[in-house]
């Protein structure tokens, strides 16, 4: 927060699409504690940091080890016998220049925790816990303890005898428009949209715009009842009005109080266990115990377990059944216990990562009130991280030997850490995930050995938006590579690190670079991509090579992360169609009835008049077949692009709309406003007036349609001014003239422009639907549209050798100068004037128009512990599907769904099955022979896997279908003569599609992968 209590909203713009400004400005009145500053202490203390609290104070009173350097990312071999919160302090007040940090090395007292709101321990003894527990629960200050141990994380939370949330989930509210409402007991209320209405059983709803039952308009929210995807009762409206036509009901939410128990009797109620993987239900439940039963241990050795020390297990586990003859656990997981034992002093940054990524969103609910807060415990293992046969090691090959990586030899032994190290992985992102993940690779030594190596690619830059969660980056690096300032951060981390760092976009255009020989040096492949065509395209590329890909996404609380498997997981796959929530365009032009409507619409109207036009001018006059490539388009579509070309060159005074002064431009954003606010609407109501009904004798303004009215402009009102400032600059820049944020002097200019006067036509048609629309288009232009056509290409013929240049506009959400979004608000919100559409400011409508996709540290930082956590595994090499993870989690709601990845789905061929992962391999060029024909490739595809090939496809070109004249030719000539073109150097590999004689109708068959090295 500023000190003036403002919310920066370029540092936190993508969290405060997640927390909304009520709740951050709730955070920045928020002191926290976060008491340890080992590796999962410095995960919480980073996110929450970044979050945006008022201060963060970090205690701790131990020096720095070599096990700390496993995991605590600000921490190096420079810190050895310092303390450990004095050392990370530096580090972690740079994350974030609006939070005051600082540190504490003395012991816990009551007399400290007394200063917060919120305490949070790690590493922390079972009596302290108890001991501050049971002080914060008395002083009303929200109580979290967090821990790790191995492979093992626990989590709790205290936040009071009553605990108010303003919001449960942090879902926007669910509104629609009013199809009818029956008068009755339940009155049913029938939705008008088309898409699913929304709301859920027992939310809370009000009503406005209601004609005719209009009582509803006044009523507090009511409870509903769903009934189905759009109706729901609404309570008694027998005695209400006859419902008449419009009406928008909007769900309001609800505030929720919650109850916790102090962690002394937290302890003993197994009901408080919040389950995360529905298969381990028995082991978290012998967590709860085998933690306390660590503790205990703790207290009388003064040490943890020894890792794989048989009798130190034995010790532990008899400690757990003597606690179970109380609690009576009918199942034990002995095993888990002997696990936590031997792994207990293991310090393992992914596990921090994801239990540090919880424990923050737990701070941030504790401080904003939003969300659903833990109740209370949860227990989380990644036990299958361990080798899958483990065999007999010596305790020697886990014991710390003064290195980095002591703290996950511990677990894994010394000689999994040399594998890890001579690990060669390509990192796909160096945005918040990339960050995270980098962090992790670092921290573990991924690659970090003489023959390992990440190569990290990411073409984009720097912005201040990203450094609320891209935590390597600071303010300091705006402008700069993303991908050359995370590879160097990391090497601060860990100087041992081999990393690269390109700047190149993953897609075809960079196979030169990305190549077989590059894939096939690939251990593995992980993605942190925000995209889905892109992690499409990578997902594709693993599969051709046989690669396994860890993916994992957010938005906003909300992660997935899902681990590929060759042979033995389905992959990504191909991108599922969206069509379904796209708008429909008669929507948008004369429809509207949300907000989104009206935003993309201006965007549209953006891209239309800033970036396409002008683009289409430059290419008319650098490119000689523009003209006779745009002819053979659609009329309708020829006729807009070459009007808009003609008339962008022409000057103002001869027809056209060409400026040679700012006046120019503001008097054609004058106009333009009154076309699209005022002239419009008038056309739009005089081809259906108000009063208009439909064929069926109901009103055609009704449901979804909501009427317009015409704006009359008002230079003195800020948003019809607001628009002209934006639309004059904007037009201004296209054609390099300059313009001025001087409203005074617009203002001025505004008042002298002759404002054409306009008259509504009968001849014009308005489309009710999309498909009304498309059948039109359909049918060409009329003999007068092709006169105007070819008059056009008159006209244009001279203009050719004209020297001028138009300047295309990007459109650019987040630089608050350039006016894109004064652009985007004002016309979004003029237009919703015009229907009555409630205005949305300029943050909402910076994340509907801009597609922000919301984010926030705390679960980007868990979504890369858990892909680290199966980068484990794939590096053991496990080979059951069991030992693998796809996970989901809902941090807002504490929703966590673990489970197998699902396997490949089988297809059959000549009765014979296969899967995505299996491939048709033949060397071209085997042993530097010559190359094999098209005859020859049949030939080996059927000896060696039984199948005859009567048609071959590269891509869509046909490379054989009977062409015999073709078996004689090299495989790589016939496809260089079919595509007209040479196979690229760097091609090493072509996928050959098939049809087999032996099942031909056969939709679905194994890829030919055709090597010519």
């Amino acid at each position: 927060m500023s000190k003036m209590g403002e919310i920066d909203e370029g540092f936190y713009s993508r969290q405060l699409y997640v927390l909304g400004h009520a709740a951050m400005h709730r955070m920045g009145t928020a002191n926290v504690l976060i008491a340890g500053m080992g590796g999962l202490g410095v995960e919480i203390a980073k996110n929450v940091i970044l979050s945006g609290v008022k201060s963060v104070t970090v205690q701790d009173e131990r020096q720095t080890k070599w096990t700390d350097l496993s995991s605590q990312f600000f921490l190096n071999e420079s810190h050895l016998g310092q303390n450990r919160a004095t050392c990370s302090l530096q580090q972690l007040s740079a994350l974030n220049p609006h939070v005051c940090v600082s540190s504490h090395t003395g012991p816990l007292d009551k007399d400290l925790l007394g200063q917060f709101q919120v305490v949070v321990l790690t590493d922390s003894s079972l009596d302290d816990q108890k001991r501050f527990g049971e002080f914060c629960h008395k002083g009303g200050i929200r109580f979290i303890v967090a821990d790790t141990k191995g492979l093992c994380g626990q989590l709790f939370c205290d936040f009071g005898n009553e605990f108010e949330v303003l919001d449960t989930d942090g879902e926007t509210p669910a509104s629609a428009m009013i199809q009818s409402i029956t008068k009755g007991n339940p009155g049913i209320l029938i939705c008008a949209d088309d898409r699913k209405h929304g709301f859920s059983d027992g939310c809370h709803v009000s009503f406005s715009e209601v004609q005719g039952m209009t009582e509803l308009n006044n009523i507090t929210p009511v409870e509903i009842k769903v009934r189905g995807q759009h109706s729901f009762s609404i309570g008694d409206t027998s005695n209400f009005s006859d419902y008449e036509r419009g009406g928008i009901v909007t769900e309001v939410k609800q505030p929720s109080m919650f109850s916790f128990k102090p962690i002394s009797e937290a302890l003993l109620d197994y009901d408080l266990l919040k389950m995360n993987d529905f298969g381990k239900i028995a082991r978290h439940k012998t967590l709860h115990l085998a933690f306390q039963a660590l503790h205990s241990f703790m207290k009388k050795e003064q040490r943890l377990p020894r890792p794989r020390c048989q009798s130190d297990a034995d010790a532990l586990l008899d400690t757990v059944r003597e606690l179970n003859t109380v609690s009576q656990l009918e199942q034990l997981d002995e095993a888990a216990v002997r696990l936590l034992s031997y792994t207990a002093q293991g310090d393992l940054a992914p596990l921090n990562a994801f239990i540090g990524g919880l424990a923050a969103q737990e701070v941030i609910k504790a401080c904003s009130r939003k969300f659903t807060p833990l109740r209370q415990w949860l227990y989380f293992d990644a036990l299958e991280c361990l080798p899958e046969e483990e065999g007999q090691q010596e305790e020697c090959f886990f014991l710390g030997k003064g290195k980095r990586y002591d703290g996950q030899i511990a677990v894994f032994g010394s000689s999994f850490q040399e594998k890890l190290c001579r690990q060669k992985y390509f990192l796909v992102g160096a945005g918040a995930i990339g960050c995270e993940l980098l962090k992790n690779f670092a921290l573990i030594g991924l690659g970090a050995g003489e023959e390992g190596h990440i190569t990290l690619t990411d073409m984009d830059f720097i912005e201040r938006s990203n450094l609320n969660r891209q935590f390597l980056f600071r303010s300091q690096d705006i402008g700069q590579p993303k991908s050359e300032v995370a590879a160097k951060a990391v090497k601060v981390m860990n100087p041992q690190m081999n990393i690269t760092a390109h700047q190149n976009r993953l897609d075809p255009d960079s196979e030169r670079v990305y190549d077989y020989k590059f894939f096939m040096g690939l251990d593995g492949v992980a993605a942190a991509l925000d995209n889905v065509e892109a992690r499409v395209y990578l997902d594709s590329r693993c599969v051709q090579h046989q690669k396994s890909l860890l993916e994992g996404g957010t938005l906003g609380s909300k992660g997935h992360t899902l681990v590929v498997v060759p042979k033995l997981t389905e992959s990504y796959g191909p991108a599922k169609s969206s069509s379904n929530d796209a708008i429909p365009l008669c929507t948008l032009k004369n429809f509207p009835h949300r907000i989104e409507h009206t935003l993309q619409w201006a965007r549209d109207r953006f891209e239309g008049m800033f970036k396409q036009t002008p683009e289409n001018v430059n290419l008319f006059l650098r490119e000689p077949g523009f003209v006779e490539r745009t002819l053979g388009h659609r009329d309708a579509e020829a006729l807009e692009v070459l009007g808009g070309v003609w008339s962008s060159m022409v000057d103002m005074n001869t027809g056209g709309k060409h400026p040679t002064s700012w006046e120019d431009c503001v008097n054609w954003a004058r106009c333009k406003w009154e076309t699209l606010y005022n002239d419009d609407v008038r056309q739009l109501l005089h081809c259906f007036s108000p009063e208009q009904v439909t064929t069926a004798g109901l009103p055609f303004w009704s449901g979804s349609k909501r009427c317009p009215h015409p704006l009359t402009f008002d230079p003195n009102n800020t948003t019809h001014l607001d628009y002209v400032v934006a639309a004059a600059n904007l037009y201004g820049q296209i054609y390099g003239i300059k313009g001025t944020r001087d409203c005074a002097s617009i203002r001025e200019i505004v008042e002298r422009v002759q404002v054409p006067s306009f008259t509504p036509k009968s001849s014009v048609k308005i489309h009710l639907t999309d498909k009304e629309m498309e059948e039109d288009k359909e049918k060409g232009c009329d003999d007068i549209e092709k006169a105007r056509l070819e008059e056009l290409k008159g006209k244009l013929a001279p203009l050719k050798s004209s020297s001028m240049q138009m300047y295309p506009i990007d459109f650019e959400k987040d630089d608050d100068s350039n006016f894109h979004m004064d652009y985007i608000v004002a016309a979004s919100n003029l237009r919703a004037e015009n229907y009555d559409i409630p205005a949305a400011d300029r943050h909402q409508s910076k994340g509907i128009a801009g597609r922000i996709i919301p984010a926030i540290a705390t679960t980007t930082a868990a979504v890369a512990g858990l892909m680290c956590l199966e980068l484990y595994k794939l590096v053991h090499g496990h080979l059951k599907l069991s030992s693998y993870r796809t996970a989901y989690i809902n941090l807002a709601v504490q929703y966590f769904v673990l489970s197998q990845p699902s396997r490949p789905q089988p297809f059959e061929v000549a009765g014979k099955k296969y899967t995505q992962w299996d491939h048709l391999i033949v060397d071209g060029r085997g042993s530097g022979q010559q190359e094999m024909t098209l005859g020859d490739l049949f030939h080996y595809v059927k000896e060696k896997y039984g199948l005859t090939v009567c048609s071959l496809f590269y891509g869509p070109a046909i490379l054989y279908n009977g062409h015999k004249e073709r078996l004689t030719q090299s495989v790589s000539d016939v496809v260089k003569m079919v595509m007209k073109a040479d196979i690229p150097p760097h091609k090493k590999m072509l996928d050959l599609t098939p049809s087999f004689t032996e099942d031909e109708d056969c939709e679905t068959v194994p890829t030919i992968r055709y090597l010519l090295l």
